[in-house]
């Protein structure tokens, strides 16, 4: 295994970490125990969750998981969704934070959280308030670092900037959607990331399964969860990604190769993210992500691969400087 510094934490982390969203829903608990135990076997040590995954049930699950090895994991869990039916039982208020913890503490049976994610900017509540609330969470040892998901890098920059003119603990890892198919990570998230000495850890590297080969040509019906899933149908529904999943599947085939296994460790090989988040609904499926750990993605192969989705735009309308040509 490779072990990677996540961040400026002095934390040693597994290259892939375990996402567990499906477990509580898709994946039974006896499954689930399966897919820890082999993700154990291979050396991960860094597990993602939510409170909103499966109602709470998947934190639930995985503090059983990880009753007897509390001390070999770095965790990760998420706050912000709802929780209630009540108007303040969602989003990133002191109230609904600190309420929050409590109960994600108490699913996962342990005292702390390494990594402890607002999982979708409240547009409600001042960054202010909400780190404020984090700071506390730290000095009470309840977590140990704030994190973010599902932010801009702007959002991400105003947050390190409030904590650095407050003096509170700040965002120490960001949790993009990043794939080949959705790359706009690349653009400002990653190099933010390198700029600011923050961990990376990417969710959905196969593109909700999409890049797994589901699609045999444009215009087909996606079976699995885009099929199932408006937001993923919406998300992955465009002619242009299908195109791409196509190249991408036709190439993988050619070579020999599991597209599941190459989508995976083409995320987990870009130099500035330092671990892909891995999901699966059954063992099989675990068993060929964590083949990515195996999979020899040099850096040239990388750049061909690349070449098979759109390049995202650049963050500026300065493409000349992206070419070396400074004309003002």
């Amino acid at each position: 295994m490779n072990y990677k510094l996540i961040g400026r934490t002095g934390l040693q982390v597994s290259s892939l970490c375990l996402g567990t969203m499906t477990f509580g829903n898709e994946t039974d608990h006896e499954t689930a125990a399966e897919i820890f135990r082999r993700c154990r076997d291979r050396g991960l040590n860094l597990l993602d969750t939510a409170n909103v995954y499966a109602g709470g049930k998947t934190e639930e699950i995985v503090g059983r998981l990880l009753k007897d090895c509390r001390e070999e994991w770095i965790l990760c869990s998420k706050f912000q969704g709802r929780m209630g039916a009540g108007p303040n039982d969602r989003g990133c208020s002191r109230r609904h934070v600190t309420r929050a913890i409590e109960a994600t503490l108490r699913r996962l049976q342990t005292d702390r959280i390494e990594f402890y994610f607002i999982h979708n900017v409240d547009r409600l509540t001042p960054l202010e308030e909400t780190l404020g609330a984090l700071d506390d969470l730290v000095r009470q040892g309840k977590i140990l670092h704030p994190a973010i998901s599902n932010a801009a890098a702007w959002q991400v920059m105003k947050g390190l900037g409030i904590s650095e003119r407050k003096n509170l603990s700040r965002f120490e890892c960001v949790q993009p959607m990043y794939n080949l198919l959705k790359r706009q990570a690349e653009v400002e998230i990653l190099p933010m990331a390198d700029s600011e000495g923050l961990g990376v850890i990417p969710y959905s590297p196969t593109a909700a399964g999409m890049l797994t080969g589901k699609y045999s040509r444009v215009g087909e019906t996606a079976t699995g969860r885009i099929a199932q899933n408006k937001f993923y149908s919406a998300r992955y529904g465009e002619d242009e990604y299908k195109e791409a999943t196509l190249k991408f599947v036709d190439t993988c085939i050619s070579k020999g190769w599991n597209p599941a296994t190459v989508s995976v460790a083409w995320v987990a090989a870009h130099p500035s993210v330092t671990a892909a988040i891995i999901g699966a609904r059954t063992v099989e499926h675990i068993e060929t992500a964590l083949a990515a750990l195996d999979f020899p993605m040099s850096t040239e192969l990388r750049k061909e691969i690349s070449a098979l989705s759109k390049e995202p735009p650049i963050a500026t309308d300065r493409r000349d400087e992206q070419l070396g040509m400074f004309i003002h």
